[in-house]
C-alpha cells in the first residue's frame, strides 16, 4: 500500500526515537530502513541473546517484531506524537537459527489514533532468509505533553 506521511521529516522523527531505545542498543539492534509505511531493524547474532539451543530467543525475535511495527507505524502519526503498542499476536514459525534477523512491518491500516500492522521476522543462515516469525500489532498515537 502507498502511505503519504504527515510529516516531512518522518525518517528523522522514526531515527531520533529509535536512538531513545535502551533496549535496541543494548540487544545491537539497526535500524536500517524507514519508508512511509514501512520500517526494517536488523539484529546480528549474540550468543547472550540466544536460548538454551543457541538459536534466537522468542523474546528477542517478538521485540524486533514489535518494534519494526511501533517504527512503521510511527513513519505516518503527527509530529508531536510517539506511539505504543496496544495488541500483539506473534506466531513463530521456525527457530530463529542464523547469522542475522531482519524485522520488516509494513502499515495495513493507519487511523486517526490507531494502526494496524503486520511484522514478518527473518533468520538469515548462509545468506538466505527463513521466515521464523509473523506478528500482527495495533499501535496507539499517543501525544507528547
Amino acid at each position: 500500500m502507498q502511505f503519504e506521511p504527515k510529516i516531512k521529516n518522518y525518517k528523522q522523527k522514526v531515527e531520533d526515537s529509535f536512538k531513545l531505545q535502551k533496549f535496541m542498543d543494548f540487544i545491537g539492534a539497526k535500524l536500517v530502513k524507514v519508508e512511509p509505511g514501512f520500517c526494517e531493524i536488523h539484529l546480528p547474532y549474540n550468543e547472550n541473546l540466544t536460548q538454551q539451543n543457541g538459536y534466537f530467543h522468542a523474546g528477542i525475535i517478538s521485540a524486533l517484531a514489535d518494534n519494526a511495527a511501533g517504527y512503521a507505524s510511527l513513519s505516518l502519526m503527527e509530529e508531536d506524537s510517539s506511539v505504543l503498542s496496544v495488541e500483539f499476536k506473534l506466531n513463530l514459525t521456525s527457530p530463529g537459527i542464523g547469522d542475522l534477523l531482519i524485522a520488516r512491518a509494513n502499515v495495513l491500516k493507519s487511523g486517526r489514533t490507531l494502526s494496524i500492522c503486520r511484522s514478518d521476522v527473518f533468520a538469515v543462515k548462509n545468506g538466505v532468509e527463513k521466515l521464523c516469525a509473523a506478528s500482527q500489532a495495533t499501535l496507539i498515537q499517543v501525544k507528547k505533553e
